[in-house]
């Protein structure tokens, strides 16, 4: 792939991660727009505030670590952003699998949220694991998989805002949303790990 087109997305996917990311910090400090359905959740206290802070900084740190430069001039530095992004995500993944089972747009929603959380979780744990044995080729893939779950929260708010153009009720498209923002990234990374799109994971190369 063109190295301009590689850095053209990586550039999209790193403002509309933090882009998210930030707007979600609101919820820490109880600040703007708050939605009233998320506060409404069973559990969202203080489940909410251990979800928010874990998958917003696992946004804002994620797509760093796709910079060849950072993990090869650099290791100390992506090490320790590695280790934040994934705990950062575990912190992310424990909030969102316990208020899944209080959702207030039914079973279909809290099956989906939880299979997200319960999926990411496994995957960081995954990576961290290979990461600790030096087994780094299959560290990538994982490290992929996880971010193309984080990234699931940018993909849900692109998704939330179409159903009502389609004519879909918001309740149904948020449970939609609850497979749709995830589960084809996942098929996405898999096509391309399995060597559909590329042979090597995605690192995003410096620009001469």
């Amino acid at each position: 792939m063109n190295r301009r087109v590689i850095w053209s997305l990586w550039g999209l996917a790193a403002v509309l991660s933090a882009g998210v990311a930030i707007f979600s910090y609101r919820y820490l400090l109880r600040v703007g727009p708050l939605s009233p359905d998320i506060l409404a959740n069973l559990y969202h206290r203080p489940w909410l505030d251990v979800h928010v802070a874990g998958a917003a900084t696992a946004l804002l740190v994620g797509p760093f670590q796709f910079l060849a430069r950072l993990r090869t001039r650099h290791r100390l530095l992506h090490r320790r952003l590695g280790r934040l992004y994934v705990v950062g995500c575990l912190a992310g993944g424990v909030g969102g699998f316990v208020m899944a089972f209080g959702s207030t747009a039914g079973p279909i929603a809290t099956v989906g949220f939880a299979s997200l959380a319960a999926t990411w979780i496994w995957a960081n744990v995954q990576a961290w694991r290979l990461a600790v044995a030096r087994r780094f080729d299959a560290h990538r893939a994982w490290m992929i998989r996880s971010f193309a779950m984080t990234f699931a929260a940018v993909m849900l708010r692109l998704y939330l805002p179409l159903f009502p153009l389609l004519g879909v009720s918001f309740v149904d498209g948020y449970r939609a949303v609850s497979f749709l923002s995830w589960v084809p990234n996942l098929i996405l990374v898999e096509l391309y790990l399995r060597g559909a799109f590329a042979r090597r994971p995605i690192l995003v190369q410096a620009a001469e």
